[in-house]
């Protein structure tokens, strides 16, 4: 009876799963454009450069091959990112800034649980993931990756790639990109993720007058709505959604982008 309780709750908590709002968190909606400050993400270049590796469609992490010392270095960036107002940097330092916070705090997520299979895995037993868990504090306020996606990034920038930024370290997501974001680098690795992504399988998968495309233009649809709408967006990056007007199923891999 238990084993069936528990069946049912988890079964429930992953058909409820309903992707987040995009509501502004107003503290956060402030900056500093005068300031030329540049916040090192090196650590976080180094891990990736040390443990991302490219298999097809994917970029996968070797979650097994971190060391101790690694570890402790990612958390010793966490702990400098979390040490710095954002409020205090201009937009585009920002944006890298609460991209790569994101991206480096999924990433100790799994290296804390590891073993995992599905980062749906983690939080409490209700829970569908980590994304509603409390994960950092910056100048005294206490964080999700919930608030960092859909209170910070999607409201302030209102940029629909962003959802090629951040990672969720699962195969059906946006690839975690193997360079570090800098304010310098932004706007190229948002184009190139989001050619790369729409350009897989996972992204957009034609077949005919069918097409299967990633869960998250399902999810965050009205995020591509001020682009003419998802085929719109995707059209810009590949011809082959261009007019489209036949079936569109929606599909998501939730596995472990492990090495």
């Amino acid at each position: 009876m238990l084993k069936a309780l528990t069946a049912s709750l988890i079964l429930f908590s992953f058909t409820a799963f309903s992707a987040p709002k995009s509501e502004l968190w107003a503290y956060w909606n402030s900056s500093n454009e005068a300031n030329l400050q540049n916040v090192s993400h090196q650590s976080w270049q180094a891990f990736l450069d040390k443990y991302l590796v490219v298999e097809g469609d994917n970029t996968l992490v070797r979650y097994v091959r971190v060391s101790p010392n690694d570890k402790q270095q990612l958390k010793s960036y966490l702990s400098e990112l979390a040490a710095i107002d954002p409020r205090t940097l201009n937009k585009a330092e920002q944006y890298a800034y609460w991209v790569n916070l994101y991206n480096a705090i999924t990433v100790d997520l799994i290296l804390d649980n590891y073993p995992v299979k599905s980062i749906t895995k983690l939080g409490g037993l209700f829970s569908f993931g980590p994304w509603g868990d409390d994960v950092i504090t910056i100048t005294g306020q206490t964080l999700t990756l919930n608030d960092i996606e859909h209170r910070i990034l999607r409201p302030i920038w209102n940029d629909p790639r962003t959802h090629y930024a951040v990672n969720c370290a699962s195969l059906g997501c946006p690839n975690l990109q193997p360079q570090a974001f800098t304010s310098n680098n932004t706007e190229a690795l948002l184009e190139q993720a989001a050619s790369t992504f729409i350009n897989s399988n996972k992204g957009a998968n034609i077949n005919g007058d069918k097409a299967t495309l990633s869960s998250i233009y399902d999810w965050f649809a009205e995020d591509f709505e001020a682009q003419g709408g998802v085929i719109a967006h995707i059209a810009k990056y590949s011809p082959k959604l261009t007019g489209f007007a036949g079936k569109i199923d929606y599909d998501y891999d939730w596995a472990l982008n492990k090495k």
